[in-house]
């Protein structure tokens, strides 16, 4: 192929790709809400458990103690503390405001929670027995329930366009199969025919890889980079923008589904013969300064802690390629020689 039919290739791969990312995309985006709530655990998670934490240093006695709402039970009371602008009958209650509550029974015969007290507030009172409008069997099963009051927007369309972004990420990441497909139909004319077996091996192994990373950086990296953060502005109450979180947290998995794709390509590299343990162990103090590049760019924070704690997994990884490579590897055979 002269160089202008391999432009002319790559042009259709590249169409190819974007048209499989579009119709992906549009199934996600039916989704995009169960998405988005999943994505936003780790960050939902990590707030509650810094508010609780601030709540508990902020006792002055040390001897009340403080239950989440979801281990409340009937005849259980305690101060409760509005967290935002909250109408009562004609009444707002603003935040911070604080009233004496029991945990009684609703008409329906469902827990609630009920203001033990009279209490005096700007617009008028709040009378002893008034339901609170706090449901605290839904706050039990749901863990994202306050989500709404954690991730903030800013904009009128900045809700729209989130769920567009998140949508476009799930697209390409549910895409990487077929994405894979066509980097390998661009690169296998180059092979020697009984390479191109390697075509199922290849697929499949990264697929599994980038599922593999993803979840790496979603279930252990980011939890304790997102809590480190939390941490260090523990004086201040944290009004996160939804669209900037959730860029960060999609770079995250997706960098790091991608970084997992190291023991898959050096694979079928080592089983053509383009790779070999020796060459990645004489390549060690490059693919050292890049692996520290890397993580560099996909931690959160530019502390060494947070660069280690992303960096580590890519040495492994790259130990483990060697280790692959000097199994898996064999020398590169002509068609004929095969």
């Amino acid at each position: 192929m002269s160089f202008l039919e391999h432009l002319d290739e790559l042009r259709k791969r590249l169409v190819r790709s974007v048209v499989i990312i579009v119709i992906a995309f549009v199934f996600c985006f039916f989704a995009s809400e169960s998405i988005f709530r999943f994505l936003s655990v780790p960050i939902v998670r990590a707030l509650n458990e810094a508010a609780l934490k601030k709540a508990t240093m902020s006792g002055q006695t040390g001897e009340e103690e403080i239950l989440p709402l979801t281990e409340l039970k009937p005849g259980d009371g305690g101060k409760y503390i509005f967290e935002k602008a909250t109408r009562l009958g004609t009444v707002v209650v603003q935040p911070g405001a604080s009233v004496q509550t029991v945990v009684g029974l609703a008409p329906e015969g469902e827990p609630a929670l009920f203001t033990d007290e009279a209490m005096i507030t700007a617009h008028g009172v709040v009378p002893k027995g008034v339901r609170l409008p706090v449901d605290l069997k839904a706050a039990a099963s749901d863990e994202n329930a306050t989500i709404g009051e954690r991730l903030i927007v800013t904009t009128a369309q900045e809700g729209f366009t989130l769920y567009v972004t998140v949508s476009l990420y799930a697209a390409i990441a549910v895409s990487i199969p077929l994405l894979l497909l066509q980097v390998w139909g661009f690169v296998s004319p180059a092979l020697y025919p009984h390479e191109k077996a390697y075509v199922t091996p290849f697929i499949l192994l990264s697929s599994i890889a980038f599922i593999a990373g993803a979840a790496f950086a979603y279930y252990i990296l980011f939890p304790p980079a997102v809590s480190y953060l939390l941490g260090v502005a523990d004086e201040f109450r944290p009004l996160l923008r939804a669209t900037d979180y959730f860029d960060l947290i999609t770079l995250i998995m997706l960098a790091m589904g991608l970084i997992f794709q190291m023991p898959a390509i050096t694979y079928v590299l080592a089983r053509i013969g383009l790779v070999s343990a020796s060459l990645l162990i004489k390549s060690w103090k490059i693919a050292l300064i890049v692996i520290l590049i890397v993580a560099a760019f996909v931690s959160p924070t530019g502390d060494i802690p947070n660069l280690m704690l992303f960096a580590l997994p890519m040495i492994v990884l790259y130990v483990f390629s060697i280790g692959i490579a000097w199994f898996f590897g064999k020398a590169r055979r002509t068609e004929a020689e095969a």
